[in-house]
């Protein structure tokens, strides 16, 4: 007979831990690390730019070339376990001379920690990072999206492709400062675009053959089919 299924409780990965609860009266700066940032500090020495916390949340700044490591690390160390990235995107500031920030959130549900990662990219440096598509393969629209609206580039992405706007898009990414409001072309000209664009291009050769076979039915069951009424019972 097998052992009954144990319930695993959020927070209750530490033996003996407390029972988590909403921190109160938070400063807006300062205040305690999430402790995840002092061994990051300890295990990437250097690589570790930077630790902020602002109303309770840290947030970790990397060097550029070490995200992947990190991430892993976060991942898999037993005593961190970030098992589920809510989020990858950028962030641009106004001031031209301010970098631009690349920024992912991670939360480890076993302990109930959100850690919140960024890496900076200077003004004229290529727009280019890492992918953590390796570790989190939900990752992989959300890196998409960041390429889509602010042109940054995730090395090793397994489809580094648009994935809002079409791929022959040509106005820019449409998040950054220096995107028109208007977009850089006419509205005709826009709609002009989509509309050239294939819509099969990216079916699979099932989706393809699912549409064929709809040719080949009888003519009434076609007409039947695309009116939208049922069959009978």
């Amino acid at each position: 007979m097998t052992a009954p299924f144990a319930v695993v409780t959020p927070g209750s990965a530490l033996p003996g831990a407390s029972v988590p609860a909403t921190p109160k009266n938070l400063p807006h700066t300062g205040g305690d690390a999430n402790p995840s940032a002092e061994a990051m500090r300890v295990k990437f020495g250097a690589a570790i730019e930077r630790v902020d916390v602002v109303w309770g949340e840290t947030t970790v700044y990397l060097k550029g070339d070490r995200v992947l490591e990190i991430v892993q690390w976060l991942h898999d160390d037993p005593a961190h376990q970030y098992n589920y990235l809510s989020d990858v995107t950028a962030v641009e500031h106004r001031d031209a001379d301010q970098p631009l920030e690349v920024v992912w959130h991670l939360r480890s549900l076993p302990f109930r920690r959100f850690l919140r990662l960024k890496t900076l990219i200077q003004q004229g440096d290529k727009l280019e990072v890492d992918s953590v598509w390796p570790v989190y393969k939900g990752a992989d629209w959300l890196e998409r999206e960041a390429y889509d609206m602010f042109g940054i580039n995730f090395r090793g992405h397994p489809d580094m492709r648009r994935i809002l706007m079409w791929e022959s898009y040509k106005e820019g990414y449409p998040l950054r400062k220096d995107f028109p409001l208007r977009g850089r072309f006419s509205r005709s000209e826009q709609l002009r675009q989509a509309l050239d664009q294939d819509p099969e291009a990216r079916y699979s050769m099932e989706e393809l053959s699912v549409a064929d076979a709809f040719q080949d039915l009888p003519p009434d069951m076609r007409e039947r089919l695309a009116s939208g009424d049922t069959p009978g019972e």
